[in-house]
């Protein structure tokens, strides 16, 4: 990594590693095309096993065409004594992104309409597109707007749109089960960090992780174009997607906010459970809200025809924090604690799926007898150790019925400590595994 972190330190604490690779990408101007996704899926595929995909502009990916593919080297505007007044050099957010080629002189009162700010927020600059309508401009400081005097203005946007790409990459890791697990996250903003870098970077370690993992489940990471991309996806996947069991959208997930988890459109889907059972582990206050039709790709791994059982995992919510689509979102928005609390968390739900089954009791006729066989506590009446407790409810449930992360759930215990409650009875001769739970 840039900062120097050898892998001894990044397992110690990842947070670092993660906030370095996170303030590499930060300049690179990103955007649903063009080499700005390039170069960022590049510098991803030099960390982990990643195969790029190009989908030709104008195919057609159900009621939706992939766009003409953009590209820009440089925007500026200058004053008339010659200096840049609104500099895409200086921030890449300067330029309302897909915005067509422009070369003209023009009055302030002409540029004005093309010119968008943050009153509310006048020292920041927003983040606009303008992907579906061929329009162009710039975004500004309010404060800086505010300083412009009249005259003439000389205006250059040296972009292209022409026919070309679509560029989204792919990270597979094969399980002992064709049972998929999808995490999917967008690669198309410029210079955000919660919004978009923070969702890449810890994407990036947690399949860095689970490559060093022995697994049960196959996983499937997605670095996307933000709709058209899991649009177009979906629309060359139909068959692949039917393997999806478990799914999660990743944005703002490195800000000092608590999490926030959106539901699938199911409601109950195991990942729901899964994600819900972990947040109400952790210290932190946690917030879960019910599946909506608007926000992330969630919305389309979760339209009708597919129903999906994807979440969507954040920290603060889109739209609801004031850095959001702004300048204020920068690397020093983001926490590397954060970061290295958001991968050891989905780590957590990902240890649920690999290992929730049900289980058979052996010995199903009143409880078995724990101390014989070393189980249970050798004093009596001074209380019950959450182990011992949690071996009584996978003994009381473990009926073929239940997983257990039904167990867990009901019995208010850690999945880990139910887990190895189960190992430990099944050792002793007590349980025998079902088939792994789908």
């Amino acid at each position: 990594m840039s900062d120097g972190a050898g892998p001894a330190d990044e397992a110690a604490s990842p947070g670092p590693a993660m906030h370095a690779l996170l303030r590499e990408l930060y300049p690179i101007c990103r955007s649903i095309t063009g080499d700005g996704v390039r170069q960022t899926l590049a510098r991803l595929g030099q960390e982990i096993a990643l195969e790029v995909h190009e989908v030709p502009s104008g195919t057609q990916v159900f009621d939706w065409t992939v766009p003409r593919e953009w590209n820009i080297r440089d925007a500026y505007v200058k004053n008339a004594a010659g200096e840049r007044v609104i500099d895409f050099r200086r921030h890449n957010l300067h330029v309302v992104s897909y915005s067509v080629p422009v070369r003209r002189t023009m009055s302030l009162a002409e540029l004005r309409p093309h010119l968008h700010t943050l009153p509310d927020q006048p020292d920041l600059i927003p983040y606009r597109t303008s992907y579906y309508r061929e329009s162009w401009g710039f975004c500004l400081a309010h404060r800086d707007l505010e300083r412009l005097p009249d005259g003439e203005y000389e205006v250059c946007i040296d972009a292209t749109l022409a026919d070309g790409h679509l560029t989204y990459g792919e990270c597979f890791l094969p399980g002992t089960s064709p049972d998929e697990v999808l995490v999917s996250c967008h690669v198309c903003h410029p210079s955000l960090c919660d919004d978009n870098l923070s969702g890449i970077v810890v994407a990036t370690f947690l399949a860095r992780h689970l490559a060093r993992q022995s697994r049960r489940l196959s996983y499937r990471f997605v670095f996307i174009p933000g709709t058209i991309g899991a649009i177009t996806w979906l629309s060359r996947n139909e068959d692949r997607a039917q393997a999806i069991r478990h799914g999660l959208v990743l944005t703002c997930i490195g800000d000092r906010a608590g999490f926030t988890y959106k539901r699938s459109r199911r409601g109950t889907a195991t990942i729901d459970r899964a994600v819900e059972h972990v947040l109400g582990h952790l210290p932190e206050r946690s917030t879960t809200i019910d599946f909506s039709p608007y926000g992330y790709d969630e919305r389309q791994y979760c339209s009708p025809g597919f129903d999906l059982p994807v979440g969507c995992l954040m920290r603060s919510h889109h739209g609801r924090f004031p850095q959001y689509h702004t300048s204020a979102d920068d690397p020093d928005f983001v926490d590397p604690a954060q970061l290295a609390g958001a991968l050891a968390t989905l780590q957590s739900v990902f240890e649920v799926l690999e290992h929730d089954r049900a289980w058979r009791n052996l010995n199903p006729r009143c409880e078995p007898q724990l101390g014989k066989r070393g189980l249970y506590g050798a004093v009596g009446g001074s209380g019950i150790a959450q182990l011992e407790m949690a071996m009584l409810w996978v003994l009381n449930l473990s009926d073929g019925r239940f997983t257990l992360l039904d167990i867990a759930q009901r019995s208010a215990l850690p999945f880990a400590v139910i887990r190895h409650a189960a190992d430990l009875l099944a050792r002793h001769g007590l349980l025998a595994p079902c088939e792994p739970a789908g």
